[in-house]
């Protein structure tokens, strides 16, 4: 036989499009991720009333707080772990976690079971984001975006979420434990899809791109500098001047941190640094500024509102993981600006007595954000995705840090209920107005620092037809579609394909490109042109055919 056996590439090709995993995995994530993310409010102060009369109130509601920082710092940990540990087996510990700080918090009657209790759900949910993340990582563009538009959904809605299980209780305990049954429903997701996984098997993890341990590692400390800086501010009763500081130099500490790395990785970055600081946020003091004893329809008027921002989220992120393919520059930008648009709305048409009117910002808002995280994370890799994604659950305390700031500096001194209330309300104009201006100057900044140099494009290798597979290439423009390294291998381990792609900054040093399904290495000092000894050709020799040595 002339022609050789097809020979595998160095890794191996992509996950098999499995329906019963897809299926099982879209409802986790849509189960698990709000789940998580509704772990961040502290609404103990809703239920003060209920508190016993011989527990420090005070000192009870800053350890329910705790739940947020240990999140934020879980979220890069894990993201590290999952280079080694598959994300089905994290997906189901985080959960039993969560399940087990729901049993535990029945039983929390102390100031230090009460923040046991709330670090051990926060260590669960900072398991969760990013497991959720990478397992979809190597599923289908579908379920990238349903994470994506979920995850945006998540942040509008988990003030609300959180709120919701408190009407008429009776234990301020609930607080500790919200939504045991959903707990429990996801956490026989997760079993079952580990399960089918093992059967069917095993979807491949996502290859981490070189240098991103590292980096996340630097998330980690800056995490853990802005959890001292929000917990300090809690315990010592710092005035708003330093507290407004303080928030403004963490957001520029996570921008900074965000310009490290890639071109595509910091665009990704400054998106998720934008998201988190804002979102979240925004849509909480926009909550508490609509209950109904401050004149607002409550919660019960909020959920249609939700609702339609919901579905158009998800809808929007979905459309762009499928079909926008290599348009994440103008697509993240214009996301940000729906969400500027967004803030403006709320500026005018809040506060409301008619919850209806809050579909526009609360559209503009989850739309915005779902369009720019999905449109940024199709050109990166996982881990810059997860990179980005722990710059945000830290921006997340940081915009909550910023936002209390705020509200510090205009509820000083007040002295009477009307005072009060207005200039609560005025202290959400000035956020919106503050957060709006935080975004142009993202959006700014990753125009002038995410451009990609002069000359610096992406290239395609073909081999030309008329020579046949592997005699010569030609060179097409691919820049719009960035893909990383370990997405190149996979792609090139396709049988339908020629050619091979040209790898980008996420490959290792010395890989040049993927050519016919085949690595191709050039040892530093060698001559271009001739492969090294020992290494991969990128055309394998043509075997010899058994009939040249057939006796004439």
């Amino acid at each position: 036989m002339a022609v050789p056996p097809i020979q595998r590439s160095l890794r191996s090709a992509a996950p098999g499009n499995s329906w019963l995993l897809d299926t099982l995995l879209g409802l986790l994530v849509v189960c698990a991720l709000p789940l998580a993310i509704t772990t961040i409010p502290n609404t103990l102060s809703v239920v003060a009333r209920l508190l016993p009369a011989d527990i420090d109130q005070v000192g009870l509601m800053r350890t329910h707080g705790l739940a947020l920082p240990a999140l934020m710092l879980t979220v890069p940990l894990a993201a590290v772990a999952l280079r080694r540990v598959p994300a089905a087996h994290l997906m189901l510990a985080g959960l039993a976690l969560v399940a087990l700080s729901d049993a535990a918090g029945g039983y929390a009657a102390t100031e230090l079971l009460v923040g046991v209790v709330r670090v051990l759900r926060g260590v669960g949910c900072g398991v969760l984001v990013p497991a959720t993340l990478v397992a979809v990582w190597a599923r289908t563009p579908v379920l990238r975006g349903l994470w994506a538009g979920t995850f945006s959904l998540s942040l509008l809605t988990a003030q609300a979420l959180a709120l919701w299980p408190l009407d008429a209780v009776s234990s301020w305990k609930v607080t500790l434990q919200p939504y045991p049954l959903v707990t429990g429903v996801a956490l026989a997701l997760a079993a079952a899809y580990l399960l089918a996984s093992m059967v069917l098997g095993r979807p491949e993890a996502p290859v981490f791109e070189v240098g991103e341990r590292g980096r996340l590692l630097l998330c980690v400390v800056l995490a853990a500098g802005v959890a001292v800086v929000a917990i300090s501010t809690a315990s010592a009763g710092w005035r708003a001047p330093p507290v407004v500081l303080l928030a403004a130099t963490a957001v520029f500490g996570l921008l900074a941190l965000a310009s490290i790395g890639a071109v595509e990785s910091r665009r990704a970055a400054y998106v998720l640094v934008a998201v988190g600081v804002v979102l979240l946020p925004s849509a909480a003091q926009v909550t508490l500024v609509e209950m109904g004893g401050l004149g607002g329809p409550g919660l019960r008027g909020l959920w249609f509102p939700y609702v339609v921002a919901g579905v158009l989220a998800i809808g929007a992120a979905v459309a762009v993981g499928m079909f926008a393919v290599g348009a994440g520059r103008w697509l993240a930008p214009l996301g940000l600006l729906s969400m500027v648009a967004g803030l403006c709305s709320v500026r005018l048409a809040v506060p409301s007595a008619d919850g209806m009117v809050l579909v526009v910002p609360f559209t503009l808002l989850a739309v915005g954000a779902a369009v720019a995280v999905t449109a940024t994370l199709r050109e990166v890799g996982i881990g810059a995705a997860a990179f980005g994604l722990s710059l945000c659950a830290a921006g997340v305390l940081a915009g909550f840090l910023l936002g209390t700031g705020v509200q510090m500096a205009l509820l000083d001194g007040v002295r009477s209920a009307q005072e009060l209330v207005d200039n609560f309300v005025g202290a959400l104009h000035w956020w919106a107005l503050i957060g709006g201006f935080l975004l142009v100057a993202i959006i700014v900044l990753a125009a002038v620092l995410a451009r990609r140099p002069e000359g610096d494009e992406d290239v395609l290798l073909v081999p030309t037809p008329q020579d046949g597979p592997g005699s010569g290439s030609e060179a097409v423009d691919c820049a719009g579609d960035r893909r990383k390294w370990g997405d190149a291998f996979a792609a090139a381990d396709d049988p339908g394909r020629d050619g091979g792609e040209r790898l980008d900054e996420g490959a290792p040093e010395g890989v040049r490109s993927v050519a016919a399904g085949h690595a191709f290495a050039e040892p530093e000092g060698e001559p271009e042109g001739e492969p090294a000894e020992g290494a991969v050709p990128a055309v394998p020799p043509q075997a010899k055919s058994p009939e040249d040595d057939r006796a004439p």
